[in-house]
């Protein structure tokens, strides 16, 4: 089986701590590979980013069928692009944002989301909606602190910011809100005392499942392959 893992964004470094994030909770034999693509922003934080991103990945989502990639998951936590993802790929695509969610939704009665710019809170939000978390997010609370300043340095910034919004919600959980803080769910978690879920791995584990169980978006009607049609300008390579 092979997993791609899509870095919506164009740092490499923030790839390969994905890829390595990615591969730690690979099964035997599965091979997880972490691309990002060759045009869009350096990070994601505003609808702009999120809406230039989409091509590049799209482009990487395309070659992936090319090569024979088994599922796919997005690493951003807007979950940019996800449903024209899920058109174009014959396997199941997951969003980190959702596959965190839904794995959060296990473990207790109510979970806290922690991103990274305020001004991303209100994407979060829409994702709650949309994937019928409502009643479970009990908050989306921001650190401030830029995706690309996501270092070591800001480790303990964030499980500040993870304590606090435990005890403001009452949750049982955190949802670490960025594909950049996805080797940082275990030190949070020991630090905190509740459990902390990394969208990254938990995206992995869901593609595996539905692989491994045979499953992929359903093709009869909404997500069907795009129909054909001629694009033009910088998009004319994504016509057909």
């Amino acid at each position: 089986m092979i997993v791609e893992v899509v870095n919506p964004n164009t740092s490499q470094e923030m790839t390969a701590l994905v890829e390595r994030s990615a591969k730690a909770v690979a099964a035997p034999g599965t091979t997880v590979v972490a691309v990002s693509p060759a045009m869009g922003p350096a990070s994601i934080e505003s609808h702009y980013d999120e809406a230039l991103s989409v091509p590049g990945l799209l482009a990487e989502i395309a070659a992936g069928e090319q090569s024979g990639v088994d599922g796919y998951v997005v690493a951003c936590f807007g979950d940019p692009g996800l449903d024209a993802a899920r058109e174009l790929a014959r396997g199941p695509v997951v969003g980190i944002a959702e596959a965190a969610m839904r794995t959060a939704a296990y473990l207790g009665r109510g979970f806290t989301v922690v991103t990274t710019l305020s001004r991303t809170r209100g994407r979060a939000w829409d994702l709650v909606e949309r994937y019928g978390m409502r009643g479970l997010c009990r908050g989306v609370h921001a650190c401030d602190i830029p995706v690309l300043e996501l270092d070591r340095a800001a480790l303990d910034v964030v499980t500040a910011a993870c304590a606090r919004a435990v005890e403001a919600d009452g949750a049982d959980a955190v949802v670490l809100g960025c594909a950049g803080m996805t080797d940082w769910a275990a030190p949070i978690a020991e630090a905190i005392g509740v459990p902390v879920v990394d969208g990254v791995q938990a995206g992995v584990l869901a593609v595996q499942a539905l692989v491994e169980m045979g499953l992929r978006t359903g093709k009869r009607d909404e997500f069907a392959v795009p129909p054909p049609k001629r694009y033009t300008g910088l998009l004319r390579d994504f016509g057909s």
